[in-house]
């Protein structure tokens, strides 16, 4: 509990304080810089209703091209590449995880080839994708047209979301491997002698009793794409005006400004949706086992 104190919960405290605070002037009579002072929800705000304050301390709203006029832009972005990363690396790693959990000559080598581009650091990754992605790289070569994966849009969003199924499909088909290795091999002879054909197994056999394994491994991996930063950052820049410019893109762009405090302040947003994301999901899993488990002793 010291540990967890000292690694999550002071930096969370800490940050969630300096949101309240303006940040530091200079004095120009002692020649040093002081401390704003408390801001009040002036941060939030900020991010929030894109609102700012001008030279003469007046509201009005963020200029275009402003860290703050992309929030909710970048919020956008941020759960589109969740929801479809998300989608395309559960069917995918399903369709993986089922293949190798058969019996086959050759099938360890197959589950460590799946696993070499996890292995791969995301930079790297990412540096690797950059290359393909160029306009003279492979992936404009075999298609024989030039497309803007790096500078357009719609393109670059592709890029990162291709990048990243890529990158970590084979984390979620091992942990779906995980949960159909669990499965007894009675319950689908038994199914097979009652006459049920492939999809009235795998509907009414492997996906209920997988349900548990993926759904952790669709958790896991949507908390992940919600904080994503050094994949989009790499491919198109990390200065808080591209196409695929994250919240956490928007953070670490705001730091840079050295306008920390409001960094803090839309630090503790990313925390608070991430968290509120997580206890949905959380909490939608603990509905499932317990209803899981009364039917196991309805059913014994």
């Amino acid at each position: 509990m010291a540990i967890l104190a000292i690694v999550i919960a002071y930096p969370v405290i800490r940050a969630i304080y300096l949101s309240f605070q303006a940040d530091q002037g200079f004095d120009q009579a002692t020649g040093r810089f002081v401390d704003g002072g408390f801001a009040g929800f002036a941060h939030y705000t900020k991010w929030i209703l894109q609102q700012t304050t001008n030279s003469l301390g007046e509201t009005i709203a963020c200029p275009p091209g402003t860290l703050c006029s992309n929030f909710w832009e970048s919020v956008g972005i941020t759960f589109f590449f969740a929801i479809v990363t998300v989608t395309i690396e559960v069917v995918l790693g399903f369709w993986m995880a089922i293949i190798m959990a058969r019996t086959f000559a050759g099938r360890s080598l197959l589950r460590a080839s799946v696993l070499i581009p996890w292995a791969i650091p995301t930079a790297v990754t990412a540096k690797l994708w950059f290359f393909i992605f160029a306009d003279q790289g492979i992936a404009n070569q075999i298609l024989g047209r030039r497309i803007g994966w790096l500078t357009e849009d719609w393109p670059a969003r592709f890029a990162v979301i291709i990048s990243d199924v890529w990158k970590t499909t084979p984390f979620v088909a091992l942990l779906i491997l995980a949960g159909l290795q669990m499965i007894p091999k009675d319950v689908y002879e038994a199914a097979k002698v009652d006459g049920a054909n492939t999809w009235q197994r795998f509907t009414q056999i492997t996906l209920p009793l997988v349900r548990p394994a993926l759904m952790v491994a669709v958790l896991f991996r949507t908390l992940d794409v919600l904080r994503m930063y050094d994949l989009p950052a790499i491919l198109h820049g990390a200065g808080g005006a591209s196409p695929t410019t994250t919240v956490s893109i928007l953070v670490v762009a705001d730091i840079r400004q050295g306008s920390f405090n409001s960094a803090s302040a839309l630090s503790t947003l990313v925390f608070l949706m991430i968290f509120a994301v997580a206890f949905i999901m959380v909490k939608w899993l603990g509905a499932n086992a317990i209803r899981t488990q009364e039917t196991q002793r309805k059913g014994t």
